[in-house]
C-alpha cells in the first residue's frame, strides 16, 4: 500500500511539474465549405506587459509559443482579398504600435518559433487593423467563425476576413 500512495504522489507531482506552460492547442471550423484548422501553442499573459514588452514591436512573431503556429486550408482561399491557395502554412504577426499589424502566411510551416522564418518564404502578408478593447483575453485564442478567424491576446484582437474563391 505504502508503494501505492508514493506511486501516486510521484506521479501528480511529476504531472504538475511537466505541464506545458503554453498548452498546445487547435481550432478547426469551416468558411464557405472550406476547413480550417488551426495549431498553436496558447501561452497566458500572467500579468506581463505583452504587446511592446514580452512581444517586441516592428519584430516577426510566431503567433503563439514554442514551435510555429501554424494554419490549414482545404482550398483555395482569399485573404481580407487577397488570394492564397490551399496548403498549410506557419502563421507569423508582426505588431505595430499605432499603426495596422501585419499578418504571414509563410510556406515554412515546420520550425520553432521565428527563428528560421524567411520573407522569400511567404504566400501572403496582409495589413489588419487591430482592435484594442478593456477586457483581459489571458490565454491566446483563435477562433473560426462567421467568415473570420479570430486572434486574441491580452487587449488586443485581430479579425481576419476569409472568403472562398
Amino acid at each position: 500500500m505504502k508503494n501505492l500512495k508514493f506511486l501516486f504522489i510521484f506521479m501528480l507531482v511529476t504531472s504538475i511539474s511537466c505541464a506545458q506552460k503554453s498548452p498546445r492547442l487547435q481550432s478547426k471550423g469551416a468558411i464557405d465549405g472550406v476547413n480550417i484548422a488551426i495549431d498553436y501553442g496558447a501561452p497566458s499573459v500572467k500579468g506581463r506587459t505583452i504587446w511592446g514588452g514580452l512581444e517586441k514591436y516592428d519584430k516577426v512573431w510566431r503567433a503563439g509559443a514554442n514551435e510555429n503556429t501554424t494554419i490549414s486550408f482545404d482550398a483555395a482561399v482569399t485573404i481580407d482579398g487577397e488570394e492564397l491557395p490551399a496548403g498549410k502554412y506557419g502563421f507569423f504577426i508582426i505588431p505595430k504600435k499605432g499603426d495596422d499589424w501585419t499578418i504571414i502566411f509563410n510556406t515554412k510551416n515546420d520550425g520553432w518559433g521565428a527563428y528560421s522564418y524567411d520573407e522569400k518564404d511567404d504566400a501572403l502578408r496582409v495589413d489588419i487593423t487591430p482592435e484594442f478593447g478593456d477586457e483581459n483575453q489571458e490565454q491566446l485564442f483563435y477562433g473560426i467563425m462567421d467568415n473570420e478567424i479570430i486572434f486574441a491576446w491580452e487587449k488586443v484582437k485581430l479579425t481576419i476576413p476569409v472568403a472562398s474563391l
